[in-house]
């Protein structure tokens, strides 16, 4: 009976496999006599298309563009023996395997792209192809064909969309990070209340007050618990979220910056900016009316990788910023290309030195002059100087004698919710951790003076 016509990619090598199943008993007219094991635990579909499939038909020609598909196959056949692997099409292909895990799974997919990391050769011209992969896993045991191809579909689809591989595990799509699907969620999390915000102090050394706090924004999920900003605000930028996630922190910043003046603790709050959205004129005109309507001190940080995606756009959007009153940090400065051509460019009034160097100041021969001259060129440019990571009494003596302007890290406070903040402030917490080195300033000076 001829199959129904079907929209799916063809499963390879399953319609007629039998199923595995881990822990089968096999019995006889007597009872049970033996049972399966060392059975794979996981079956694993990875759907993958050529990229730029147009650019290189035109660059070899139709008949050879049509068997490329092929080339593709023989390699990666040949490298990974234990994939079975079928055309799906003169652009995709289908691959199918057991493995013990869905760690392995992924380790599989990851060698597909390193494989296709070298250079194809056709008819003595080489070429250079990749592969946009969307996959799915399931325990051997749950496993079902028809369902794992459509899961591997729309994993495929979806890696179009975010232009990165997507690789998920049926038995836990709450496990690992699954930028598209936090990206769908991400708009319902801010309006139900699941995004929050965290405020870290900056603290000046030498006056020991808290100068301003910089808002971290943490996502807490019903099923995956706290979420940090590594896992969702790259989904974030990949998509069209970013600018209003962004909008919504300046928002709450500046909700919370009111509170804090009527406190008495009339202090800016500084917001990281999306290196993403400092070319984007609508989010920075967006972004110019809420502080301005806010009335609250509000500032930017921003990174210097962010400003060389463009900088020309970013540069003259900054100046915007600046214009209407918005203090600018520079971020983990020294962390990327820090370059001085962008650096005696931006309108900013503070540097933060990255905390690679400051958690090592006192253990490194090098990091203390990186940090010391950090320092002075930032003075120099007339900026502030702030040091991120502080962890240590020694190292927030030691850049205290360097003539660090403000300190930051879990010394002084880890990010905090703002009810736990406005308590922080009221009852000046800073000062009792900031006491115990106070008076090694002196011992320390002398110690650098003499190296």
């Amino acid at each position: 009976m001829p199959r129904a016509k079907s929209d799916h990619f063809p499963l390879a090598g399953t319609r007629n496999r039998p199923r595995s199943r881990r822990g089968t008993v096999i019995r006889d007219a007597f009872g049970p006599v033996a049972m399966l094991r060392d059975l794979p635990l996981y079956s694993f579909i990875l759907l993958a298309e050529l990229e730029d499939f147009v650019a290189l038909r035109r660059s070899v020609g139709v008949p050879r563009a049509r068997r490329v598909i092929d080339d593709v196959l023989a390699r990666l056949e040949l490298a990974l023996p234990m994939v079975r692997a079928m055309p799906s099409g003169q652009t995709a292909l289908e691959l199918s395997f057991e493995c013990d895990s869905s760690a392995e799974g992924v380790a599989v997919a990851a060698q597909v792209r390193a494989i296709m990391a070298e250079p194809f050769d056709f008819d003595g011209e080489t070429y250079r192809l990749s592969l946009r992969i969307g996959g799915v896993g399931a325990p051997t045991l749950d496993a079902d064909d028809i369902q794992l191809v459509e899961a591997a579909e729309q994993a495929l689809i979806d890696a179009r969309e975010i232009r990165s591989d997507v690789i998920r595990d049926l038995a836990n799509p709450s496990a690992g990070d699954d930028p598209i699907q936090l990206m769908r969620e991400l708009p319902d999390a801010i309006a139900s209340g699941q995004i929050f915000l965290q405020y870290q102090p900056k603290v000046r050394v030498r006056q020991q007050q808290v100068a301003s706090a910089e808002a971290l924004v943490r996502w807490r999920h019903p099923v995956r618990g706290l979420i940090l900003p590594g896992m969702f605000i790259e989904a974030a930028e990949r998509s069209d979220t970013i600018g209003p996630l962004t909008l919504w922190i300046i928002a709450r910043a500046i909700a919370d910056q009111r509170v804090l003046a009527a406190r008495g603790h009339d202090i800016p709050i500084f917001i990281n900016i999306s290196g993403i959205l400092l070319s984007d004129a609508g989010f920075v005109r967006d972004a110019c009316a809420l502080v301005t309507a806010g009335g609250a001190k509000i500032g930017f940080e921003i990174t210097e990788t962010a400003v060389i995606r463009d900088p020309e756009s970013a540069i003259a959007n900054l100046r915007i910023f600046a214009e209407i009153g918005v203090p600018l940090a520079i971020d983990d400065y020294g962390a990327g290309l820090s370059s001085l051509a962008y650096l005696k460019r931006l309108p900013a009034s503070e540097l933060k030195i990255d905390k690679l160097f400051v958690t090592q100041l006192t253990s490194s021969n090098r990091d203390p002059l990186i940090v010391r001259s950090t320092i002075d060129l930032a003075h120099a440019l007339d900026m502030e100087v702030t040091a991120e990571g502080v962890e240590t009494p020694a190292a927030l003596a030691l850049l205290g004698v360097m003539g660090c302007d403000m300190v930051q890290g879990f010394l002084i406070s880890r990010p905090i919710e703002f009810p736990a903040f406005l308590t922080f402030l009221s009852e000046d917490r800073h000062v009792a951790a900031m006491a115990g080195p106070r008076f090694s300033f002196r011992r320390d000076e002398g110690q650098w003076k003499a190296g």
